[in-house]
């Protein structure tokens, strides 16, 4: 009985309780438990185990550039990195809340870092959140265009409670990049949570950005309700190596 029972749960694919009874038929310890208890016990883990499969799925979708977390962030090097406000940060409220991080600092200062380790506890908590470097997303969304499926990638960025743009500013947005930008906050400003990681400090985005016009739009969409991480200080890669 207690074979068929397991291959039972492996075919509706309760993997969770398969493996805790599992355990307790292992440790012979089922007897030792009241009706309630194993109930309650099979269904925790079988929570758990889907909890945790999710979440596997989020990571995995997600393709941050670093496997970073928070509990690996530097916060004793001189670069300006406040510790009251990463702490804050990484419980990940500031996703409930539908506000916007902004992150800039010179090369190397470990903005990419910083960004994928609050995009890696935002999934912890259950957030699904997307990466992308400025550079990449722009063409993409270019050839999209091209065949067609523009709306849908629009459709699959909104759906994600955060998005991460990284490298942002490297070189002046072109028309359509603009128009781009503005349509992908727009469908997110005070829907969804944004997080941008550019070398250059925000009064300079203006220029990048170009058109005025759009980028007075594309700047109150995103510092309206935004918190700011200004990096500074030596490349943290020549600090390692150091």
């Amino acid at each position: 009985m207690d074979t068929t029972v397991l291959k039972k749960l492996s075919q509706m694919r309760f993997y969770g309780m398969q493996h805790a009874y599992k355990a307790l038929l292992e440790n012979g310890k089922q007897d030792a438990l009241t009706n309630d208890e194993m109930i309650a016990l099979l269904v925790q883990a079988e929570w758990e185990d889907r909890e945790n499969r999710k979440i596997g799925r989020y990571l995995k979708s997600a393709k941050f550039r670093y496997p970073a977390s928070v509990e690996e962030l530097d916060l004793t090097a001189q670069r300006g990195l406040d510790r009251t406000l990463m702490l804050r940060l990484a419980d990940c409220t500031f996703v409930q809340r539908k506000e916007n991080v902004l992150i800039t600092g010179p090369t190397g200062a470990g903005k990419s870092y910083i960004a994928s380790a609050l995009g890696h506890q935002a999934c912890m908590s259950g957030h699904r959140a997307l990466y992308f470097n400025a550079q990449k997303m722009f063409p993409q969304l270019n050839m999209s265009k091209a065949d067609g499926t523009y709306l849908k990638q629009l459709a699959r960025i909104e759906k994600h409670e955060l998005l991460i743009i990284d490298d942002f500013g490297l070189q002046p947005l072109d028309a359509n990049s603009r128009m781009m930008l503005l349509e992908v906050l727009e469908d997110r400003h005070g829907v969804k949570s944004t997080i941008m990681a550019s070398q250059l400090p925000v009064a300079s985005w203006y220029d990048v950005i170009g058109d005025s016009t759009i980028a007075d739009a594309i700047l109150d969409r995103l510092l309206n309700s935004s918190h700011r991480i200004e990096l500074k200080g030596e490349s943290m890669r020549k600090v390692k190596v150091k």
